[in-house]
């Protein structure tokens, strides 16, 4: 009967979907037609007391907070700057300005939090340059589309404070378990870029022109000031200074000083950076409201406990059902967007989780690097949308350009489930 009624329930979603409703909305027309049909409870009532239980949670202020800050962020010369910054450093390393994007994406990703913010700032610069200088266009794209999801796994992450609410952990743990893995993808990215380039020697350019280490010096002046604001969102949060919540503000008060110090604050972009971050979290509060309630439904069904305990009678141990999760996952992952997974699937498989003896945390950074490959499959990749868009080159042409990275993303999360103290290490340190 249950298995019957899931069945259902997954048809009447993707039948809303499929007709073009938002997915907030869709998320709430399935858990009230769960809770019409299955249960004894009223719809209206539970509908709008789960709602208001979920948008008034303090901890959410740190989202739109993050957001205004990626926004403010993106309309400055930030990416510029760092390019300029970076680039002198490069000249000698195997690939050399292929790495601009690695680096420019993972310190982007730092003070932006979202992926489709880090691949766009960061591509609108290195993109046309490195075609400038004659850089092949496959791995200048697939360096772009794998890097550019770091901006889910490096904090301050939107889809860990999502994560963070919906599972009960605390953000700031998130926040700082995600800086390791972070560093570690990174890694795993450049050493491929070496070793691509030393297979290939003929295919990356000479490096245009010589400079002294005085000169690497004085370009670094660029990346002075995201440095600086970098450390004091992660320092205030890893010290015990501030909660994640204020360092969002603090990180909101820095971009505001950043861009009016480059120049690029006017009244123009203020309200443009405060109107777009507005619209993208009211688009977020929407699905997160509709999967507080499908939640409810489902719980009020009884379905996240049955399913439960029907993955328990399985026998699967630990790696089972995480190599499982992470199928699941990466096929959700081409027709979902990654925060819709994480709210959607959240509160059916945590109790299995839980009951399988995996830390919340360690799951949380995993299930963040198992949603960054969602980015780079097709149909619905985000980044692969944002390429694109720049580009103007088709969907699977660029996908094929991300079959590394997305393999690059599989090993990380083999290395992450072997050596879990990757994760568990900084959060285990954190003064608070």
């Amino acid at each position: 009967m249950d298995l019957a009624i899931t069945f259902g329930l997954i048809l009447a979603l993707f039948a809303l979907l499929g007709s073009g409703i938002w997915i907030g909305l869709a998320l709430l027309g399935v858990g009230w037609l769960g809770m019409e049909l299955f249960t004894a409870r009223a719809a209206g009532d539970a509908m709008a007391v789960t709602i208001w239980g979920a948008s008034s949670s303090w901890t959410l202020t740190a989202l739109p907070m993050f957001l205004w800050m990626g926004e403010v962020l993106f309309r400055t010369r930030l990416s510029s700057d760092m390019f300029k910054g970076l680039s002198p450093w490069l000249e000698k390393l195997p690939g050399r300005l292929l790495h601009v994007n690695v680096i420019g994406c993972t310190i982007f990703a730092a003070v932006s939090g979202s992926s489709a913010a880090t691949c766009a700032t960061i591509g609108k610069i290195t993109l046309p340059e490195l075609k400038k200088r004659g850089y092949p266009e496959d791995i200048t794209i697939g360096t772009l589309a794998g890097a550019g999801t770091l901006g889910l796994l490096i904090p301050p992450s939107i889809i860990m404070i999502v994560y963070g609410v919906a599972a009960e952990v605390s953000i700031a743990k998130l926040f700082i378990a995600g800086v390791l893995p972070g560093i570690l993808l990174a890694s795993l990215f450049m050493g491929w870029i070496v070793v691509w380039a030393l297979l290939h020697p003929g295919a990356i350019p000479e490096a245009t022109e010589k400079t002294s280490v005085g000169q690497k010096l004085f370009a670094s002046r660029h990346l002075i000031p995201v440095l600086l604001l970098i450390g004091l969102i992660l320092g205030s949060i890893y010290t015990g200074v501030a909660t994640a919540t204020e360092a969002a503000a603090l990180g909101v008060v820095g971009s505001l000083v950043l861009a009016a110090t480059q120049g690029s604050l006017s009244w123009a972009t203020f309200r443009d950076s405060l109107l777009g971050a507005t619209r993208l979290y009211c688009m977020i509060a929407l699905i997160l409201a509709g999967s507080a309630f499908l939640t409810l439904s489902m719980g009020y069904m009884g379905l996240p406990r049955h399913l439960a305990e029907w993955i328990g009678s399985l026998g699967l141990g630990q790696f089972g059902l995480l190599f499982g999760l992470m199928i699941f996952f990466i096929i959700l992952g081409c027709f979902l967007d990654g925060i819709s997974m994480v709210v959607l699937t959240i509160a059916v498989i945590q109790p299995t989780v839980v009951a399988a003896g995996i830390d919340l945390i360690w799951f949380g950074v995993f299930l963040v690097v198992v949603v960054e490959m969602a980015q780079i499959t097709p149909p619905v990749g985000f980044n692969l949308f944002v390429i694109q868009g720049m580009t103007g080159k088709q969907l699977p042409w660029i996908a094929r350009t991300a079959m590394i990275p997305f393999a690059l993303m599989m090993v990380a999360s083999g290395l992450l489930y072997v050596f879990p103290a990757i994760i568990t290490w900084l959060p285990q340190r954190m003064a608070g």
